[in-house]
């Protein structure tokens, strides 16, 4: 099957042909990557997170209330 897409190799150009019956793991480590579900966080991530809450339920609920 060929992709007739343009830049369809893009990225792609140093990873080897798939062989099924190739069992061993590539000699070097994949890229690292950081997801938020996965990550660590600090007390101070936490505390920006809920400073933030705190502003946006300030803005959503208080203020309204205060300009009626």
């Amino acid at each position: 099957m060929v992709d007739e897409h343009e830049d369809a190799a893009h990225g792609h150009e140093d990873r080897p042909d798939y062989d099924p019956a190739d069992k061993d793991l590539p000699a070097r480590e994949p890229p690292l990557r950081s997801t938020a579900p996965q990550s660590d966080y600090t007390g101070r991530d936490v505390g920006v997170g809920a400073a933030v809450l705190l502003v946006g339920l300030v803005v959503t609920f208080v203020l309204p209330l205060a300009l009626v």
